[in-house]
């Protein structure tokens, strides 16, 4: 068969698959329906892990690509269910400013921001918040959290040191407590106390973190000595220098820490280090279980959709015996025969991987215009549903289109 013959022949079953579908919208409609909403399912995750991946990168990468983490926890997936023998890390002794300060005096370090949180309640007249997050930080904490301050100032290291009682807010806090009027210059009663609001932030938002909630953030030591947070949970954030080796930096950081924290060289680290590549791929596990448990329901979805393209298939086959028997007299061979309801068979789960990608896109625009997560398809995931839908409808069509072409010819034409 030439190649223009095949091009007409795959013309012709896109345009009888269409008819098909038209004459038989119920049964056709069944088998679209469950190649659609396996596509979809597909599409709107894909899209959905695309733009939190996005999302999350972003927030890491505002701390830098040499920063790295100090934590008493482990940046990974464990089986701890709170017991000391499943969570052994929980014996570690929390990390201290004092090991802040040693590791700041490194000279490959740039700085070292400290951070620790809880909640508290914010009035201000007849207004109150009774719980908002709180965020204890050492100063230099925007360069390592991103973000902006888009109304008034940060705190000095001259207020970090003396606890001073002052505060900055996000948008939310100056939505619902002060209506939306100007914030900074006001005092408010935070956590029992009077504090300052000395600027409004705006941090970088996520999938994880909408910024839809009251947030504000205080100097370390005032989180620590006037609303009594604990440092039990005190995580440090640590920047090397430019052109510093951040494996080099790390070694002499673990190092240098073992030594303030006494342990013996046969002893494990009581602490733990990470980077945003391991942050990032402890949530990749983590989403990665999500995404298999939707690419299982999407392959039922194809599932069913590919029973539906047998089905109808064969009972194609069966209303359009007279017609195969015809082509076949007039010199129709097997190859052409089979070829066509291939075509037909692919022309259908392509119509219904299509739907699916359509209310897929729709949904995906969705999620991008109500949500923080900046969703969208990618171009593979696109055309992996256009070929996977193809191939489907070739496989499950193939036994329709063998028991066609072998159809006898006389038979065939004797069919009523």
């Amino acid at each position: 068969m030439t190649l223009g013959s095949r091009i007409a022949n795959l013309f012709e079953g896109v345009i009888i698959a269409l008819d098909a579908i038209r004459s038989n919208k119920v049964r056709a409609g069944l088998t679209i329906l469950g190649i659609a909403v396996g596509v979809f399912v597909v599409t709107v995750m894909s899209a959905a892990v695309h733009g939190i991946n996005a999302g999350v990168a972003k927030s890491l990468a505002a701390a830098g690509p040499t920063t790295f983490f100090l934590t008493r926890w482990p940046a990974e997936i464990t089986s701890c269910n709170g017991s000391a023998d499943s969570c052994p890390w929980r014996r570690n002794p929390p990390l201290s400013l004092a090991n802040a300060k040693e590791v700041e005096r490194l000279p490959f370090i740039r700085g070292v921001t400290a951070h620790i949180g809880s909640s508290a309640p914010i009035k201000f007249a007849d207004r109150e918040l009774p719980s908002i997050q709180v965020d204890g930080f050492t100063p230099g904490w925007l360069d390592v959290q991103g973000g902006d301050i888009v109304d008034g100032r940060n705190f000095t290291g001259e207020e970090n040191e003396t606890a001073s009682n002052v505060l900055l807010v996000n948008e939310k806090v100056v939505a619902k407590l002060f209506l939306g009027e100007e914030a900074v210059g006001r005092e408010v009663r935070f956590g029992g106390q009077l504090f300052t609001v000395i600027g409004v932030f705006r941090p970088i938002s996520n999938a994880f973190d909408r910024n839809d909630k009251g947030k504000a953030i205080v100097p370390y030591t005032t989180a620590q000595r006037r609303l009594n947070i604990g440092t039990w949970w005190m995580d440090l954030t640590v920047k090397p220098r430019d052109g510093v080796n951040r494996d080099a930096a790390m070694d002499e950081v673990i190092a240098t820490l073992r030594i303030v924290r006494h342990l013996r060289p046969a002893e494990k680290n009581d602490f733990f280090v990470s980077t945003p590549e391991k942050i990032m791929e402890l949530y990749n596990k983590i989403v990665g279980v999500f995404f298999l448990v939707m690419i299982v329901l999407s392959a039922i979805g194809l599932l069913v959709g590919g029973v539906g393209v047998v089905a109808i298939m064969m009972i194609s086959v069966t209303e359009r015996t007279r017609e195969i028997g015809v082509r076949k007299a007039l010199g129709a061979t097997r190859g052409t025969i089979l070829w066509q309801f291939l075509v037909e068979a692919a022309t259908l789960t392509l119509v219904g991987a299509v739907a699916g990608l359509i209310v897929g896109g729709g949904i995906t625009g969705v999620i991008r215009a109500t949500t923080p997560i900046d969703a969208s398809t990618p171009p593979v995931a696109i055309m992996a549903a256009l070929v996977t839908s193809a191939v489907l409808g070739i496989a499950f069509g193939m036994f329709p289109a063998m028991r066609a072409s072998r159809l006898d010819p006389v038979e065939a034409l004797r069919y009523e």
